[in-house]
């Protein structure tokens, strides 16, 4: 019996022993399979992470520990400090633009035929490099009108209600009449009806004259009224043409504009005619002759978008064109997954189509807004590319960004201590979002 039994007896201490090995097996192979994301993830996150850390405390050579103070140096230098501040506009204003127009561009292409083709046409700057936006938006922002498109623009409406003229560099030549005042001239005597004035001036080339221009006549008196002519008193070559006299190689100032005052009051005004000549009547009488500022304005060149005051601002429109349309297709799709029946409903309730977007529509979409918005406050926080390129040389310390200074500091200046020191404080400001996001969307799988 006790053979019987113990032939009879299952062999307990083999299947746990089976167990095991399959569970070692398959640990086994999920360690193999994992290995090489380790290994990756290792060389290419963690020691970097790990050797800035230690880095960050030694001197600029490396052999001498250096404590805080590459850390002290972070508070302290300048051109840190005006990073760190650029920084905080870019986290603030960047994404929340990016944001705010995809989020438009999604609802407003949501019902129209050519919706697609438009998102398209939006999402294409995605497709390009930083280093090529950064080279297109430098041409977009010359200060030239004739190769930047955004003073092209700019200067063409502001001429449209405030043209210069064409008389930007004329002033007094030798024994002239004319004195200056409040950027125009005015004459140094008063004058009276039945005389005749002569206003000649220098400094306009004959080839930027007017195209009706014409030549420069001297006016006749005429009785009960002022008579005059304004002129470009200037022949060229060596003894040729009379001071104070027109010429017949000398122009008319066609359309300069002549006012009549008196005690700091215009009387009146008149324009001269294309050979130079002007008339103006017995309401002058006694006053002096003056050639106002409007004149003599230079012509509008437009906008110093790369000047320190707005190179920055000027960056960031360079980041929004590339990135909004990465936020308008994340947030097209989140709108896609919107139930019809909710807009509908509101609808029929009576909402009006701001009422809709703004407490149904864009509630329902919060989510998506904040995956786009958080995505992109962590990828302004690395910008670099964009201002490195667009920025020139003098305005380059206004725009600078921490990425930026990280890389002067560490291969331009030689202080990689301090250029570590920055990268780990990059770090900590982006740990705070990555953490924010991971919460939300635990929050999202608990739903």
């Amino acid at each position: 019996m006790a053979s019987a039994a113990a032939a009879g007896a299952p062999p307990g201490p083999a299947a746990p022993r089976g167990r095991r090995s399959v569970t070692g097996t398959r640990k086994t192979v999920a360690v193999l399979f994992l290995l090489p994301a380790l290994v990756l993830l290792g060389a290419l996150v963690v020691y970097p992470i790990g050797y800035s850390l230690i880095r960050s405390f030694y001197n600029a050579s490396g052999d001498g520990f250096a404590g805080v103070d590459n850390y002290r140096m972070l508070f302290t230098d300048d051109g840190i400090r005006t990073a760190l501040k650029n920084n905080v506009v870019w986290v603030v204003f960047a994404p929340m633009v990016s944001t705010a127009l995809g989020l438009i561009f999604a609802v407003l292409t949501e019902r129209v035929r050519w919706g697609t083709a438009f998102k398209l046409v939006v999402f294409m700057p995605m497709a390009i490099s930083m280093l090529a936006a950064g080279i297109i938006f430098r041409l977009v922002y010359d200060q030239d009108p004739h190769r930047g498109v955004a003073n092209a623009v700019w200067v063409g409406v502001h001429d449209t209600f405030a043209q210069s003229s064409a008389f930007p560099k004329a002033h007094p030549g030798r024994e002239s009449p004319l004195v200056a005042q409040n950027g125009g001239f005015v004459t140094r005597a008063t004058v009276h009806v039945g005389q005749t004035v002569t206003l000649p001036l220098v400094g306009v080339a004959p080839e930027q004259m007017p195209g009706s221009a014409k030549q420069a006549v001297a006016a006749r008196p005429e009785p009960g009224k002022i008579t005059g002519t304004t002129w470009q008193d200037f022949t060229r070559g060596k003894g040729v043409g009379r001071l104070g006299v027109p010429d017949p190689s000398e122009l008319g100032y066609a359309g300069m504009r002549i006012e009549a005052v008196k005690d700091g009051k215009v009387v009146d005004a008149t324009k001269a005619a294309d050979d130079g000549t002007f008339t103006l009547p017995a309401s002058a009488d006694g006053a002096q002759l003056r050639l106002p500022a409007g004149n003599f304005r230079e012509p509008y060149n437009g906008v110093e978008w790369l000047g320190p005051s707005l190179v920055t601002p000027a960056v960031i429109g360079a980041y929004v064109w590339m990135w909004a349309g990465f936020a308008m297709v994340l947030i097209a799709a989140g709108l896609a997954g919107v139930p019809r029946e909710l807009l509908e409903a509101a609808r029929v309730d009576g909402a009006t189509e701001w009422q809709v977007f703004r407490k149904v529509t864009v509630p329902l979409l919060a989510p998506v807004l904040a995956v786009v918005t958080v995505t992109l406050m962590i990828n302004v926080l690395k910008v670099f590319d964009l201002v490195y390129i667009i920025a020139p040389g003098s305005s380059q310390a206004a725009a600078n960004v921490l990425a930026l200074e990280l890389y002067r500091k560490g291969f331009a200046e030689g202080q990689p201590g301090v250029a570590s020191a920055i990268a780990v404080l990059l770090l900590v400001l982006v740990v705070p979002v990555v953490l924010f996001n991971i919460r939300r969307l635990r929050r999202e799988v608990r739903r």
